[in-house]
């Protein structure tokens, strides 16, 4: 919806500038027209001239007002019929209006600010004042729980998601990935600023990345070897498998790949194909990356790997169909996927049996 709208805005502009050019080029026949006429000092040149003006007045009252409903340049369009606009969507709005910067920096702040925790005030109520997220406010100051004292000098990001340091040898691409977000994401935010039109990245400047996400600290390490939580007793899956997330079928099944894997690079979420307890949750710099775990407790486990972020503890449970974590591609990945198995034991079942 975005594309259309933006190629509407391009085609009033468009066909405004042409019918402005019409008209200038009328007026010149006219003009010429009435030139030649008063030269020659025609008996027609005076019937010429009125008809002229209201083939013109009739070209001009039947265009302009069709042009100026179709246009969805004005403001008053652009925040009323586009009501869901808001964020950043709302800025690219502003920027096609060529509204100035100031007025964007009047609907959005441009940089973190630090705020002094005040008697009686909690990260969510922080976070509702500056209309960020509480992770914002948490990955931003190092926090690992919501205890918030007062005077403390918190850092307040100007919208949801991550602040990054650019160091040495970063791109765009590359802080996108670790975020788990589009570069476009990043290039949308008004005031990051690049070296180039390339949007190279200036080493020890601050990128906004809207929308992104950072690994909890206590999910975060990389580890090398499984530590599994215990099983639940009482909680038991249905035997009966659900779809994990949504997506393209990137690769089936195979003797040597026995599992599925679903790639969407708009990331969505991923779901728990049966309840169960989540035995591990952990990521691994290799193989299988960000991964989950889940025990059904009668004979069956799944597996979910490669993800961005994971949102549920280990030893924890879940229910069929909650959310458990992102897609991404950590790990032994080369695009945002997810790689989804069924065990019995130890051994890899084919998913195509339990999933239609």
């Amino acid at each position: 919806m975005a594309d259309i709208k933006l190629f509407l805005v391009f085609f009033a502009r468009y066909t405004w500038s042409h019918l402005l050019r019409l008209a200038e080029a009328l007026e010149g026949i006219k003009d010429f027209a009435v030139g030649v006429l008063l030269f020659k000092r025609g008996k027609y040149a005076i019937s010429l001239i009125n008809s002229s003006f209201i083939v013109l007045t009739i070209v001009l009252r039947v265009t302009v007002p069709i042009v100026a409903q179709n246009n969805s340049f004005s403001q008053e369009t652009l925040f009323s019929e586009n009501a869901a606009y808001s964020g950043i969507d709302r800025l690219i709005a502003l920027d096609e209006a060529e509204i100035s910067l100031d007025t964007i920096r009047s609907q959005v702040r441009d940089s973190v600010e630090t705020y002094t925790a005040q008697e009686g005030d909690t990260l969510a109520s922080i976070a509702s004042k500056f209309d960020v997220t509480e992770k914002t406010i948490q990955w931003a100051n190092g926090m690992k729980g919501n205890k918030i004292d007062v005077g403390a000098k918190l850092k307040i990001p100007p919208v949801s998601g991550v602040v990054h340091q650019v160091e040495a040898g970063d791109t765009i691409y590359s802080v996108a990935k670790k975020y788990g977000v589009s570069a476009q994401n990043i290039v949308n935010f008004p005031f990051n600023e690049f070296k180039d039109d390339a949007f190279g990245l200036i080493a020890s400047s601050t990128l906004m990345v809207p929308e992104g996400s950072l690994y909890e600290p206590s999910q975060s390490p990389i580890q090398d070897t499984y530590a599994f939580a215990q099983v639940v007793e009482g909680v038991r899956g249905s035997s009966s498998f659900i779809w994990p997330t949504r997506g393209m079928i990137s690769q089936y099944p195979a003797p040597y790949h026995m599992a599925y894997d679903i790639a969407d690079n708009s990331m969505p979420p991923i779901l728990a194909s049966d309840a169960g307890t989540i035995i591990y949750s952990g990521c691994f710099s290799w193989g299988y990356g960000c991964h989950i775990i889940v025990d059904h407790n009668n004979g069956y486990k799944t597996l979910y790997a490669h993800l961005s972020r994971r949102d549920v503890e280990q030893g924890s449970v879940v229910s069929q169909g909650q959310q458990i974590g992102v897609m991404g591609s950590t790990g032994r990945s080369t695009g945002t996927h997810l790689h989804f198995e069924i065990r019995q034991g130890n051994v890899l079942l084919n998913p195509q049996a339990f999933l239609q």
